[in-house]
């Protein structure tokens, strides 16, 4: 067990607030109403199953509006030399509703679904808009289907190579909620149980 005592959370505050928890930061592009793509860091992002991706998502948020009407999304991985990224794809709109601080993101195009993706990216997924669960709190999650998805060689898996020289080469980006960041350069084995199957 921990260190030190427990103490109960109160209910008027989030207790993932309280505590430091890790998950990818990742940068979501969508396609605004005129054309233009939208990039927006988000760092509540999680598979589900083998070709499905979900993230958190406010309705009041440029991104959720641009994906209900576009049925599509893009998802890119961040390394961690490019934490500025998601700093200036969080810039604020101007009153015209442009977000010039874009203009510093190296974007390709999509392959298969309209929009961009970070240029370089260690990992790079495109989805179609499979269904939105509305109504947790002023969150919502969405589920897209991935259509297609692109990696850096460096950062890939092999079965002839060891996870270690995996991370070292290719270091992770970790979003330590509730705002810091952090790299991932080392993981021990998971000390899976005898029997255990997924």
């Amino acid at each position: 067990m921990g260190e030190g005592a427990q103490v109960t959370i109160r209910p008027d505050s989030p207790p993932l607030d309280r505590v430091l928890t890790v998950a990818p930061l990742v940068v979501v592009g969508t396609v605004d109403d005129d054309g233009v793509p939208d990039l927006a860091p988000k760092h509540m992002v999680m598979p589900v199953g083998d070709d499905h991706l979900a993230f958190t998502c406010s309705p009041t948020h440029t991104t959720h509006r641009n994906l209900l009407r576009s049925a599509a999304f893009t998802v890119s991985w961040l390394r961690p030399d490019d934490v500025l990224l998601a700093s200036l794809a969080a810039g604020p709109r101007s009153v015209d509703g442009e977000k010039a601080t874009l203009a510093g993101v190296a974007t390709s195009p999509a392959t298969v679904v309209d929009g961009v993706v970070l240029t370089d990216a260690p990992l790079v997924v495109e989805c179609e808009l499979e269904r939105v669960l509305d109504d947790y709190g002023h969150w919502s999650v969405v589920v897209g289907r991935i259509v297609h998805a692109v990696a850096a060689t460096d950062a890939l898996l092999s079965s002839d190579e060891d996870p270690h020289d995996v991370l070292r080469r290719s270091p992770l980006l970790a979003y330590v909620h509730p705002d810091h960041v952090a790299t991932i350069d080392h993981a021990d084995a998971f000390p899976y149980h005898r029997g255990f199957r997924r």
